[in-house]
């Protein structure tokens, strides 16, 4: 009989952990679907508030519930020089905040719903033709996935209640909180989600396996453990996001360090402030009907861990929001280094003097004129990458266009502002021309990432091309070089007599390229060269010249054509 149970109880928590885990998923993605752009947007655009970012951090979790997501966005973004590590880390606060709510939802008794809105959620995902709906159906669906994996992990501990062999395992968890800690923490890393650890607690504990106390100390091991995920994120990354990372780590292990020590007095208020008494049991057949459970359940007990687990959060929270700085320097000595990085932030403009146009104006001409020096930069860069075929180089032209990308967005709006002011005609053709400029620029770097993707077809297919072939791609490839370190000294210079000179430079680059296209399609001919490297040899040129071509509507725009 006992081999039965113990089968039947690994069949059921295996399948229940799964279900739990695929549900927590797609309920997750579904809402990151609905609003995850829009959490990017906000994350990216924080202040240096500590406080500001906290709450950013727990609405974007709450809303996306997920907090690995969220800390491996924030990850994402110091690794990208986005924001600072003290912003990061008031951001990772919050979100720890944030995934106490999905304790929260599943402790409330609606175990009864799972199977309807796995219905209803499948014949949104499957029948409806609207987004929208179809994203709102996913999020039903992992939802009802979700409780009906909880309930059924629960109905699997239901048929051990009375084994004398398992109590004394949870014996152990209720008298030595230490040891809870470091299980809890160990089912967090094995499994990857604090979430389904968490789950798996209550499905014990409202089963009456463990005591709440026990249970206390599982939470907050389970906080330990749910670290691991951004410090995994932070594999390869650099000096700033590992410290992020760590910083995560930090505040939860010295907050659980505390909490233990405080834990009889932490136990004591948290039945102080939720209803019914813990550890009280379901003895009769009419108050397992009064409940909804089965005989030996706890009916309270989930509520409880549930309060437990935001509780700590928040405790630990308001103890480390105001010592930011103190962690932040903590994490800085225990992963030393110099960290190399771009300045992510504007450095000319400033919204205060949109009421004074002609000084915005000037603001926004130095943020374009850096605009132009990182493009150089990027074909700067891209030519030494298909040069060296280093891989290496690819991280650092990754973040040169995401500037680009950036920089483009907050140009633009900027002018736009300008825009609505009132102004003259000459500036109203100015800020045409700077609009014309700065998409020009962020085309270039787009060219750019193109060509190093080749380059990496190049070197993941081991693609060489013939000797003739390579200097043909050099020599158009300086010729380009050259053009946009012309036109950006132009710019900064705003010399109106570039004209000529343009038009001769893209002239001459149209001309090679074409003069190059026939090249390859005699050595096609030929032999002397094979359709694969051929290809990207045609692309790579085809990029060069489209460099060109928006290097030439540069000019047009700085002289007033465009």
């Amino acid at each position: 009989m006992t081999g039965f149970f113990s089968q039947d109880l690994l069949f059921g928590l295996m399948g229940g952990l799964g279900l739990f885990l695929f549900g927590m998923k797609i309920m997750s993605e579904g809402l990151q679907k609905v609003a995850g752009n829009r959490m990017r947007k906000i994350l990216a655009a924080l202040t240096n508030n500590r406080y500001v970012a906290a709450f950013v951090g727990l609405a974007v979790t709450a809303i996306i519930q997920s907090s690995s997501a969220t800390t491996v966005m924030v990850v994402g973004f110091v690794n990208a020089g986005l924001m600072s590590l003290v912003q990061a880390i008031g951001v990772v606060l919050g979100a720890n905040i944030g995934t106490t709510i999905t304790a929260q939802l599943i402790a409330f008794k609606i175990t009864k719903f799972a199977l309807p809105a796995i219905g209803i959620g499948t014949l949104m995902k499957l029948f409806c033709k609207d987004k929208k709906n179809i994203y709102l159906g996913e999020i039903l669906l992992g939802f009802g996935i979700l409780f009906y994996g909880m309930s059924v992990m629960k109905e699997a501990f239901d048929p051990i209640k009375g084994s004398e062999q398992f109590r004394q395992v949870f014996l152990l968890v209720d008298n030595h909180p230490l040891l809870a800690v470091a299980i809890g923490a160990l089912m967090t890393v094995i499994v990857q989600s604090s979430s389904a650890t968490i789950g798996i607690t209550l499905a014990l504990a409202t089963s009456g396996l463990i005591s709440f106390e026990g249970s206390v100390a599982l939470i907050l091991g389970e906080n330990i453990g749910t670290t691991v995920t951004a410090n995994l994120a932070a594999i390869g990354t650099n000096v700033a996001a590992r410290r992020t990372a760590l910083s995560h780590f930090l505040f939860n292990f010295l907050g659980v360090t505390y909490m233990l020590v405080l834990l009889p007095y932490f136990v004591e208020f948290v039945n102080a402030i939720t209803p019914g008494d813990a550890d009280l049991v379901v003895t009769t057949q009419q108050q397992a009907h009064e409940f909804g459970l089965a005989v030996g359940d706890k009916p309270y007990i989930a509520r409880h861990i549930a309060n437990t687990h935001t509780l700590f959060n928040i405790i630990n929270t308001l103890v480390f929001l105001p010592i930011i700085g103190v962690l932040a320097n903590l994490a800085t000595r225990l992963v030393p280094g110099k960290d190399s990085q771009l300045d992510f932030q504007l450095k000319y403009i400033d919204s205060r003097v949109l009421n004074t146009p002609p000084l915005a104006l000037s603001q926004a001409r130095s943020e374009t004129n850096r605009m132009a020096l990182l493009a150089l930069e990027c074909v700067d860069e891209t030519l030494q990458f298909l040069d060296k075929a280093d891989l290496r180089m690819l991280e650092s032209l990754r973040k040169k266009e995401d500037l680009l990308d950036l920089l483009q967005r907050e140009i633009i709006d900027f002018l736009v502002a300008i825009s609505q002011r009132p102004i003259s005609q000459e500036a109203s053709r100015e800020i045409s021309s700077l609009m014309h400029v700065v998409n020009d620029l962020e085309k270039i770097g787009d060219y750019c990432e193109n060509l190093w993707q080749l380059g990496e077809r190049r070197i993941e297919q081991r693609i060489r091309f013939s000797s003739v072939a390579e200097a043909e791609v050099v020599d158009l490839a300086q010729k380009t070089r050259e053009f946009v370190s012309f036109i950006q000294k132009a710019f900064e210079r705003r010399d109106q007599t570039i004209i000529e000179k343009a038009q001769f430079m893209e002239n001459q680059i149209d001309t090679l390229e074409a003069q190059l296209r026939d090249n390859h399609i005699q050595r096609l001919n030929t032999g002397e060269c094979s359709v694969n490297p051929g290809l990207i040899f045609i692309d790579m040129i085809h990029n060069f010249e489209k460099i060109g071509d928006h290097t030439h509507s540069i000019a047009r725009a700085i002289i007033g054509k465009k």
